[in-house]
This record gives structure tokens, sequence and C-alpha cells, in this order.
């Protein structure tokens, strides 16, 4: 379970986040929802420890991030970038790299690679130079490292930017399959069709602050509108809408 509390940050002159409090439940996916500059991006950095917090304080299974930044980063992983892979490496060599930078040691790091190949059903790319590699691929390995230490919580900053529909359609999938063992997924995005499809719970987001929250169906009954996308513009104003 992930919660923030009165998170503020100040980048330069900009109020990045502006008293932001939220939770995210295991077994629940939960979406950040906001047009750029919303402060989304910086929340999840403050999350995973990336970022510190001039104010309020980040929550991780209990544990306060600026407390004991360690112990709330093994139960966080943290998605990346996939096309940032070491392309010389086998996603067996690079998921045991990280697996072991998490504090396994080898014999545990081995198994724990083993099994999260098992889990994602990678056996078949597991052992090739990740060189090459379809989007697809990239995206399962660089989730296979975010999940190898086996933590309750994965943080995904706008996954899907720049998949293609098959791609895009994996990851989804495999979102689903995480929710569905009981993890705590949070994730950003611009993409109403996404978050409408996925998210059991909705942050909207603007300036820094939560406009709204709330499951896509009560976001629009709340705001009298049909779709999760006519509800933001109703939540957000047409102006910021216009600019995500």
């Amino acid at each position: 379970m992930i919660k923030v509390h009165n998170l503020k940050k100040q980048i330069a002159s900009v109020n990045a986040l502006d008293g932001l409090s939220f939770s995210a439940e295991n077994g629940q996916i939960t979406g950040l929802l906001g047009p750029n500059g919303a402060g989304k991006t910086t929340c999840l950095r403050t999350v995973f420890g990336l970022l510190q917090a001039d104010q309020g304080y980040a929550e991780i299974d209990g544990v306060k991030v600026h407390e004991d930044p360690m112990a709330a980063k093994q139960q966080l992983g943290l998605f990346p970038d996939p096309c940032g892979l070491y392309e010389r490496l086998t996603p067996r060599e690079y998921i045991q790299f990280y697996a072991q930078l998490s504090g396994m040691a080898n014999s545990q790091a081995q198994t724990a690679t083993d099994k999260v190949i098992e889990q994602l059903k990678m056996a078949d790319i597991a052992d090739r130079r990740c060189q090459g590699f379809s989007q697809g691929q990239r995206m399962k390995t660089a989730l296979a490292q975010a999940i190898v230490h086996q933590p309750r919580n994965i943080i995904l900053d706008e996954p899907t930017r720049g998949l293609d529909v098959m791609s895009t359609r994996v990851l989804r999938e495999l979102l689903l399959m995480l929710k569905a063992q009981g993890h705590c997924v949070l994730f950003s995005s611009h993409v109403m069709q996404e978050v409408a499809a996925l998210c059991d719970h909705v942050v909207v987001m603007a300036k820094g602050k939560v406009v709204a929250q709330g499951t896509p169906q009560q976001l629009c009954e709340q705001t009298g509108k049909a779709s999760l996308e006519e509800a933001f513009i109703a939540l957000i104003g047409s102006d910021e809408g216009i600019a995500a």
C-alpha cells in the first residue's frame, strides 16, 4: 500500500506538489491522471525516494520513505524505460544483475530470476541478447527487473508512452496479472482510455493538487458526464485539458 501525506515540493518558482494526499491500495490499480505540469512525475519520484519533499511524506507499507529509504525501496518496484536496457546482456543476466543490486545473494538472485522469467512467460527470450528485441520483449524484460525482488508495490510513469498497440496490450495484461496477485500498482498517464480500462481508483491532479478521486464511474457521476475524458475536462477546466 502506498500513501502520500500532504506532499509539498517547490522546483525553482513552481509549486510542483502543493499539499498532495492520496492512497493506493493493495490489489488495485491506481492511476494518476493530469495534464502536463500537474506534478505526476514529481509525485512518483518523491514516492520512490528520488526527490525529497519540502513538506509531508510518502509511506510504503507503513514505512516512511524519508526515514528508512532502503526499507521502503525493498517494497517498491520501479518500471524503467524499456529503451534503456543493456543490449549486450540477455534478459536472464539483466534481471539477475538487478536482483543482486536489491541485496540478494547470488543463489537467491538466480532463483528469483528463474521465478520471474516463468511468471512472465519469458523462457523463449530469456537467453537471447536484448539487442534487436521488439518493444513488447523489452517491456517484459523491464517489468521483470522491476518485480524480481517481489515488491508489493509497483510504480510506472507513463508506461505506454512510445509503445505500439500490441505492446500496450501486453502491458495491460501484465498489470492486470499483478493486480490479481494482490500487488499495489500505481501509474501515471495522459491516456483516458488506458485509465478507464485499467484503473480501480483514479486520482485527478492539477497544479500539484488532488482535484478529485474515485472510480472512473464515480468521477463520471460526480460531473454528470458520460465518459472519463469529459469528466476530466469538467474537473480541471478546458484550458488545462487542452494542455494534456
